[in-house]
């Protein structure tokens, strides 16, 4: 008797699959930083892809040393600042917030997004996170770092985005010393990173509404006398008699996309502060051209076009070595079809 094989339609791994709560990604974990303290997080806002030949650096690659053809997408990263330095302490109860100490001087913009303290003082607060840090009672320093949409011509609006980004460093006092040196500075995304460099990179993707089973989880269209009762493109049976319900790994219709979505390992092939220069004749589609500094990473990226993006360092980089790419051209023909 043959041996049946036939496995599951669709992964369960992202589960539930229901829309994000917000378009802002958000980390739960950073890669460990042993050193002189550093932001460890960027943002951007993915442009569109094109590509570039580049010499192939991969070792025992078929076309080692030889000029290949790599797809990259472009984000265009304008400075960001940094809004206020928050303080984390770990007690019995887990891992929470213990206070903020906010910049005196805010984009009027940032109100719209989220609620500014009108009385602040800003004294009392960093005592406090001094007193705690010498007690030895905050876990973390991150700091609430915003975009600057308004910089780009890219993405229509203007009001910033709100974010946690991690300090990490050997000591904790040395982290919450540069976070208090950045409050209220702007911030070089191209600083932060490198050419050559693996990053990984989170994004809420593209929305596609409610669909069916067939294209949410991959299940066969009906054949042949099945399809005969009026119903091509739905499930054979709703499960088992027992248990009487219906199970949650049921394919079934739902929404698809707009889902937090990271990838790992992606490397970093091109920065550079001229935008114009890269921009192809007659501009991204669905972009337009860029203006302010940019990264270039090899592949795709989840999001559609002018879609917020977060790049962190690589969590689990494992035995990926960096390597400065060598890249001679980069293409500037019309993307318009």
């Amino acid at each position: 008797m043959a041996n049946i094989h036939r496995p599951r339609r669709g992964s369960l791994a992202y589960s539930p699959r229901k829309r994000a709560k917000s378009q802002v990604p958000k980390y739960q974990s950073w890669p460990e930083h042993k050193g002189e303290p550093v932001l460890q997080g960027i943002a951007g806002y993915k442009v569109g892809m094109t590509h570039v030949i580049m010499v192939d650096d991969h070792k025992s690659s078929p076309t080692e040393g030889r000029e290949i053809m790599v797809p990259v997408t472009v984000v265009e990263v304008p400075k960001m600042r940094v809004a206020a330095v928050r303080a984390y302490v770990t007690d019995s109860y887990g891992r929470h917030p213990l206070t903020e100490v906010w910049a005196e001087e805010l984009d009027p913009l940032l109100a719209k997004r989220v609620t500014l303290p009108k009385e602040h003082d800003r004294e009392a607060v960093l005592g406090e996170i001094r007193e705690r840090l010498a007690a030895g009672q905050v876990s973390d320093i991150v700091a609430l770092v915003y975009t600057q949409p308004a910089a780009t011509t890219g993405v229509p609006k203007k009001v910033p985005e709100l974010m946690e980004t991690r300090i990490d460093g050997t000591s904790i006092e040395g982290c919450f010393d540069l976070a208090t040196s950045l409050l209220g500075k702007e911030i070089d995304p191209l600083s932060l990173v490198s050419e050559g460099q693996y990053v990984d990179v989170t994004a809420i993707t593209k929305g596609k509404g409610t669909q069916g089973a067939v294209k949410r989880w991959g299940i066969q269209v009906r054949k042949r006398k099945h399809s005969r009762g009026g119903k091509k493109r739905h499930i054979g049976n709703l499960g088992p008699w027992n248990p009487h319900h219906v199970r949650w790994q049921v394919p079934q219709m739902g929404q698809l996309g707009y889902q937090q979505r990271t990838e790992f390992n992606k490397r970093i092939l091109k920065v550079g502060t001229d935008g114009p220069s890269i921009v192809p004749e007659g501009g991204f589609l669905h972009y337009g051209i860029v203006r302010n500094s940019y990264i270039m990473i090899k592949g795709s990226i989840p999001g559609p076009a002018k879609r917020l993006i977060r790049i962190r360092p690589a969590i689990r980089q494992g035995e990926h070595a960096i390597r400065a790419p060598a890249v001679n051209y980069v293409s500037l023909e019309s993307k318009q079809g």
